[in-house]
């Protein structure tokens, strides 16, 4: 995300810090339920990769806030490790993952207002924090529930939901990788800025479509059309993404972006919104099939 990230230096820490690997998601069993432990090896690496972001980031004063983004690192790895080998997801354990990435939501709460209020300077966006903690609270709120869908709102309205807050992931990650790349790329810069203007026509699209919703029609099969439009924009955003982490593997790209991890991160979240896509889109074709 923001430029100037000093994160790692080379391909070889890239596969080292990556070599437990990830499972995606398995889809849901009706009514946009997830598997808990998939839902749970796949964010507990995004949070793992998060606290190393943000402490490779910080300022070198900030030493308070360096240990503990480490030791969040630390536990969160510790945590991935666990969940690779267990088979299931008992409530001890969803306990602990709970604990944890609160904590994570805490830490990142405290680093976002030192920055709003101009008490420290660390070598990332605001917008880049606020993104990550973000996905930790919806994280949660899964964990809780078991569903991708928000339970507070009529279940037509939380599957747009779910579009929406994927949307806005996706475009904020165009805006970072734009900042991150030299002047220079112009061809990858104007790509860029074509999707990302897709993007947010499509995320407005989905907010409309969602208030819209709040009306409790019976059917309004045009949320199951805008869900077929947008998979082919996410799969072109990741085919994007991948494109510039294979580049930069091969030194054959020239931007601010330290390490391929960063990439190969926003690329597997593309995926993870991929396979979101395929569970909102089993239940809309649920409530909304044919009359």
């Amino acid at each position: 995300m923001a430029p100037g990230y000093h994160m790692l230096h080379a391909p070889h820490i890239y596969r080292q810090i990556t070599k437990k690997g990830g499972c995606p998601m398995s889809h849901g069993r009706g009514a946009g339920q997830v598997d808990l432990l998939q839902e749970s090896r796949f964010w507990v690496r995004i949070f793992k990769e998060h606290a190393l972001f943000i402490r490779l980031g910080l300022p070198c004063d900030r030493t308070d806030l360096i240990s503990e983004a480490q030791t969040l690192f630390d536990e969160l790895s510790a945590l991935e490790d666990v969940l690779m080998a267990r088979r299931s997801l008992d409530s001890r354990l969803a306990g602990e993952i709970a604990s944890v990435v609160s904590e994570l939501i805490a830490f990142k709460d405290r680093v976002l207002r030192l920055q709003l209020q101009c008490e420290m300077f660390p070598n990332f966006f605001p917008l880049l924090i606020d993104h990550i903690r973000r996905e930790a609270v919806r994280f949660l709120e899964v964990l809780k529930t078991g569903r991708l869908a928000p339970t507070d709102v009529n279940t037509l309205t939380g599957l747009i939901e779910t579009e929406v807050f994927w949307l806005r992931i996706m475009r904020e990650h165009i805006a970072f990788i734009r900042h991150l790349l030299d002047p220079s790329e112009r061809t990858l810069i104007s790509s860029l800025e074509t999707i990302g203007t897709r993007f947010s026509d499509a995320l407005e699209t989905a907010r409309e479509l969602g208030t819209m919703s709040m009306s409790h029609p019976d059917y309004f099969n045009r949320v199951i059309r805008f869900t077929e439009e947008i998979e082919p924009l996410v799969k072109e955003l990741r085919d994007l993404k991948a494109q510039a982490f294979q580049l930069l593997l091969e030194c054959k790209i020239l931007s601010a972006v330290s390490s391929p991890l960063l990439l190969d991160h926003v690329r597997r979240e593309a995926d993870k919104f991929l396979e979101d896509l395929q569970v909102v889109r089993r239940e809309l074709e649920r409530l909304l099939g044919p009359r």
